[in-house]
C-alpha cells in the first residue's frame, strides 16, 4: 500500500532531516551564508513550507530575506572604578535573536513590513533566519499591514518580549 504524501509535508522532512544529519548540503550552506552580508534577499525560500504557513506567497509584493545574527548572550562592559556590586559579565537581551533578526530586516527595507520569519539554520557562532516582508502599498496585495510591526512586537517572534496590557 502507497501513502501519498503532500509536497509541503514532504519538504518539511527533507529540512528537518537535513538539519538532524547535519548533510553536507546543509553545512555547505551554512558556509556560504557566512560569507554573504547580515541581510540579503533571496529569491525563493530555504523552507517552502514554513513560509507559507506564516503568510509568504510567490507574487509580486512579497520578498524574503535571509538574517544573520549573532548566538549567545553579549557581555557586559567592564567598569573601570569604583567598588564592584555584582560580578555578572554577561547579560540576556529582552529580546530573541529571532526578534532582532526581524528589525534587522525591516531597517534594510525600510519600505516593506515584516509579516513573520523563522529560522533556517545555525552553526556554532551564528543563527539565520528569514523574514517574510511585504510591500504594503504594491497594488496586487489584498491585505492591510500595520506600519512599524517589528519595532512594535507584533509579529509572533515580537509578541514574547511585550509587556502583556493591564485592564
Amino acid at each position: 500500500m502507497v501513502i501519498d504524501v503532500g509536497a509541503y509535508k514532504h519538504i518539511k522532512e527533507t529540512f528537518e532531516r537535513e538539519y538532524a544529519a547535519r548533510s553536507p548540503i546543509y553545512r555547505e550552506r551554512l558556509t556560504k551564508w557566512g560569507k554573504e552580508p547580515p541581510v540579503v534577499r533571496v529569491e525563493k525560500p530555504t523552507n517552502l513550507q514554513r513560509a507559507r504557513n506564516i503568510g509568504y506567497k510567490a507574487k509580486q509584493g512579497y520578498i524574503v530575506a535571509r538574517v544573520r545574527t549573532r548566538k549567545g548572550r553579549s557581555k557586559r562592559i567592564k567598569k573601570k572604578g569604583g567598588k564592584p556590586r555584582r560580578r555578572a559579565r554577561f547579560v540576556s537581551s529582552d529580546k530573541s535573536l529571532q526578534h532582532m533578526a526581524e528589525e534587522k530586516a525591516a531597517r534594510k527595507y525600510s519600505n516593506m513590513e515584516v509579516l513573520n520569519s523563522y529560522w533556517v539554520g545555525e552553526d556554532g557562532n551564528r543563527k539565520y533566519f528569514e523574514v517574510v516582508l511585504v510591500d504594503p502599498s504594491h497594488p496586487g496585495i489584498g491585505i492591510k499591514v500595520q506600519k512599524g510591526r517589528a519595532f512594535r512586537g507584533l509579529t509572533s517572534a515580537g509578541r514574547k518580549h511585550r509587556t502583556p496590557l493591564l485592564l
